[in-house]
């Protein structure tokens, strides 16, 4: 843990800033602004839509449910491979941005993506469909490959805001869910230019195979060149902070806040078909309203970890989980309470809130604490919380077949996020007062 800042430092920091003022060295900071700024800005727009292609099972699997005559197990299947295969590779892509640059790892990601997707466009039966689901989860390891990426670019006191906005990306399959169904119903069945460009779900994947490429060649050719802070490095190195029992408390709460959320995102639309009876496209939009700030508040939960410190940060998340699961997991009825579409959006809302700000919150902890191996433990925590997002809706699905409750989800993630809040609390309990009252805190 870095020691307070005393008034030793004074000296330090007016030499810092005679140094900063010297012309040479403000032309060179200014260098680095303007490709920082790139590799924030190329990297971000990227991931949204690795991230959207990623998780476009969600709207388009369900005409797919009605055209291969699916069960509901068969649909979550669908979604929750894209997420393993989104999940499994994360710690090696994590290692190997911080080996190779992001760069070059990200115009990989974004050209494998677009190959499977392109694929799940022409795909002709289930198991077919469920091969090129897989091989589109490609997508979903964009995520811990630009953490890494950013981070080398930006410096200590602004890592949070930076990894914020990055992760802010988050918001693509809010594209497919208000675009999605859309599009299905706008093209033809049959397609268009004589069949060449495909119709109705199967245009959304060929959508994103045109945008994939495009957005491979943007970033290839207009990103600066690779830092590459662990170039050389001994792979036992770069693994042995894996070792340690916080990384996995990170894990843990990463599943809570990111895990759950993509495990939501696939499931929502379903649910508000099934449960409350609406439209593909309404449910879309209307599920599009948890993503939105569960992505879009990352910028503001990374500035408040800044700030405050993120245990802090995560106290409040948290808190707000508890409530809001709490509310959302009881049975229709329950204690006179039954949710109509309204309160149980709003209520959904609340908790995109409070995952959208504890997802940045925990990757602020990171870089705290292990700022040159960003790229492993990073990889690390974004591949268990993702898996999250592969066993969730399968124990949705699951749990529901076994209980019957609609709230099952719900309750899930309220059980999970209990045991991650007690842990956070335990963890702390057990701390000298002096750490317990500093601004970085485990």
């Amino acid at each position: 843990m870095a020691p307070p800042t005393s008034s030793a430092s004074a000296p330090l920091r007016t030499l810092d800033a005679a140094v900063f003022t010297h012309p040479a060295a403000a032309a060179s900071d200014q260098t680095d602004l303007g490709a920082r700024t790139r590799v924030l800005t190329l990297s971000t727009i990227a991931f949204t839509l690795m991230f959207a292609v990623w998780l476009m099972f969600a709207v388009i699997g369900i005409p797919i449910q009605k055209e291969f005559a699916l069960s509901d197990v068969q649909f979550y299947w669908l979604g929750a491979i894209a997420v393993l295969n989104g999940a499994i590779w994360r710690l090696p892509f994590g290692i190997l941005t911080d080996r190779v640059g992001g760069r070059k790892v990200f115009t990989g990601l974004l050209l494998a993506s677009a190959v499977a997707s392109f694929l799940v466009s022409i795909a002709t039966s289930f198991p077919m469909l469920m091969v090129c689901a897989f091989l589109v989860g490609i997508a979903g390891n964009s995520f811990t490959a630009g953490i890494a990426w950013n981070s080398v670019w930006f410096p200590k006191n602004r890592q949070g805001l930076a990894l914020g906005t990055f992760g802010a990306g988050n918001v693509g399959p809010s594209l497919t869910k208000m675009f999605g169904p859309a599009l299905i119903a706008l093209v033809p069945a049959v397609g268009l230019v004589g069949g060449v460009v495909p119709g109705g779900w199967r245009f959304v994947p060929f959508a994103y195979t045109v945008l994939l490429v495009l957005m491979a060649a943007a970033v290839w050719f207009m990103s600066p060149v690779d830092r590459v802070p662990a170039k050389g490095k001994p792979l036992g190195a770069s693994l042995r902070p894996l070792n340690q029992v916080r990384v996995w408390r990170f894990s843990l709460y990463y599943l809570v806040v990111f895990g759950a959320y993509v495990a939501l995102s696939l499931a929502l639309p379903k649910y508000y078909v099934a449960n409350y009876h609406l439209e593909l496209k309404v449910a879309a939009l209307l599920a599009a309203l948890f993503v939105f700030p569960a992505s879009l508040l990352r910028p503001l939960g990374g500035y408040l970890s800044d700030l405050y410190g993120p245990r802090v940060v995560m106290y409040c998340v948290f808190t707000s989980l508890v409530l809001t699961c709490g509310v959302l997991a009881l049975p229709p009825g329950a204690l006179g309470i039954t949710l109509d579409v309204t309160s149980f959006t709003i209520m959904v809302f609340l908790v995109g809130v409070g995952m959208g700000i504890g997802k940045a919150a925990v990757y602020k902890y990171i870089p705290e604490y292990f700022p040159k191996d960003v790229g492993a433990v990073g990889g690390l925590v974004g591949a268990l919380g993702a898996l999250g997002g592969f066993f969730l809706p399968l124990i949705f699905g699951y749990v529901k077949e076994w209980t019957g409750l609609v709230s099952t989800p719900f309750a899930v993630l309220l059980v999970l996020v209990i045991i991650s809040f007690a842990w956070l609390h335990l963890v702390v309990l057990r701390m000298p007062k002096p750490e317990v009252d500093a601004r970085v805190l485990p």
